[in-house]
């Protein structure tokens, strides 16, 4: 894992109250460190990021449990972080990762996998990889 030289720390002020547990969120984006694809968004507190900096794996925040989320913990599908990134206004986190198994807990690769028409009709673009009834 590797995080830039300026030392640009995410700011957590900017971010998104959380009613559950009183914490600020940001965003988090979780990219396929060789392909580049989107794999998934989700929430970070500052304990979430320290304990992803710490270890090398990816942490995140889960609302609607009001607690910490490590990726992976039931699934067995981890996100092994390479690189962290912030963005120009330090209230974005982007995470590439080395993704185990599914990144969503529906079973895809990635949790983008419906494709949207301009008739609002959807569909599914890929195979998913596991039943989400046999990991969670």
């Amino acid at each position: 894992m590797s995080a830039s030289s300026d030392s640009a720390s995410p700011n957590f002020a900017a971010g998104v109250p959380c009613e559950a547990s009183g914490d600020r969120l940001l965003p988090a984006i979780a990219q396929d460190a060789t392909s580049g694809r989107v794999l998934m968004m989700a929430w970070m507190n500052q304990t979430a990021y320290d304990e992803t900096m710490q270890t090398g794996r990816a942490v995140y925040f889960s609302r609607s449990r009001g607690k910490l989320w490590r990726k992976g913990e039931t699934s067995g599908h981890q996100q092994t972080v390479r690189k962290v990134q912030v963005d120009c206004d330090a209230d974005t986190i982007l995470l590439q990762v080395d993704q185990i198994g599914a990144a969503c807990h529906e079973g895809y690769a990635s949790c983008f996998f419906r494709t949207v028409a301009a008739d609002g009709s959807a569909t599914v673009e890929e195979a998913r990889l596991v039943n989400p009834a046999d990991v969670y």
